[in-house]
């Protein structure tokens, strides 16, 4: 039987009723919400055809939106990798038995969670070449703020995915001579982001929209260039910011669609029964087991 079964209870006949109601509630209220917002922009003018025009030209997406998009893609592709290797190394770091490890590890992590993300791309870009006699360059300033970030997020997302794996695991891993180093490799992490994938997911995507903080050292992003240059250059401020909000939109979904689909995938894997031996029945697939070795 799965987690989610177990924590899921499957609601009754007024249950259902009630949910229904509630769904159809709130579906009018948005409903009626979106109809008064698109009554003020089109009193407001803003839905006249000359202000979307320059949409439909092919010089609007080639100089400006496209631009954008790539590097916002770029800087968030860096910092996603970045972040997560940040946050497996500094949350193993903190479950460290040596108190000179963890304890540093939690000083890091707990800094750079409570400093302002935008604070610390500022910092990168003009208080760092003080430090190193030479410029930081706008991508690389926005990328080591995110990383600094939402590493120190995903720090304590995996620290408390690998406190909630089941103590036998590690048990039974010890018991048959695996070392710490062994264990954590190969029992508790990959259970800990199976376990928090949705946690991962959602700060990625967080750290995706955060790329538009790189506005303050005049990194070239989508909101950059989507929107202000283009607003100013091209088109109506209204419609640009429309336009990148609806591409934001897309990406975001994209990844949580792929996370997912790769959440569907593990967990078939994991709960994949193996074939029964000749030595007996299969064990179970509802948890790991490790097999002593020789």
């Amino acid at each position: 039987m799965s987690t989610s079964s177990v924590l899921y209870d499957h609601p009754g006949p007024r249950a259902r009723v009630r949910n229904v109601v509630l769904t159809l509630v709130f579906g009018v209220a948005l409903a009626a919400l979106l109809w008064w917002v698109y009554r003020k922009f089109d009193e407001a003018g803003q839905w006249e055809a000359r202000l979307w025009q320059p949409f439909t030209e092919s010089a609007t997406w080639t100089q400006f939106i496209w631009p954008g998009l790539r590097a916002t893609l770029q800087a968030a592709a860096v910092g996603m990798l970045l972040s997560l290797v940040f946050g497996i190394v500094f949350a193993v770091g903190r479950l460290s038995e040596h108190r000179w490890i963890s304890i540093p590890a939690g000083a890091v992590v707990e800094f750079f969670r409570a400093v302002p993300l935008l604070l610390m791309i500022f910092f990168v870009f003009y208080g760092v070449p003080f430090l190193i006699q030479g410029p930081v360059p706008a991508f690389w300033a926005v990328v080591i703020g995110l990383t600094l970030y939402n590493g120190s997020v995903l720090a304590e997302a995996f620290r408390a995915g690998i406190h909630a794996v089941p103590g036998g695991q590690a048990e039974a891993a010890y018991a048959i001579g695996m070392r710490k180093s062994q264990v954590m490799q190969l029992i508790l992490l990959p259970q800990a982001a199976r376990a928090m994938l949705p946690v991962i997911v959602s700060q990625l995507v967080v750290l995706l929209k955060d790329t538009a903080l790189g506005y303050i050292v005049a990194y070239p992003e989508l909101l950059q260039r989507g929107v202000n240059d283009l607003a100013a250059n091209r088109g109506n401020i209204v419609a640009a910011a429309i336009v990148v909000a609806a591409i934001y939109i897309v990406i975001n979904s994209l990844l949580t669609w792929f996370a997912g689909w790769l959440s569907a995938r593990t967990q078939r894997r994991a709960f994949r029964a193996p074939r029964p031996t000749a030595a007996g029945p299969a064990p179970s697939s509802d948890a790991t087991v490790v097999e002593p070795q020789g």
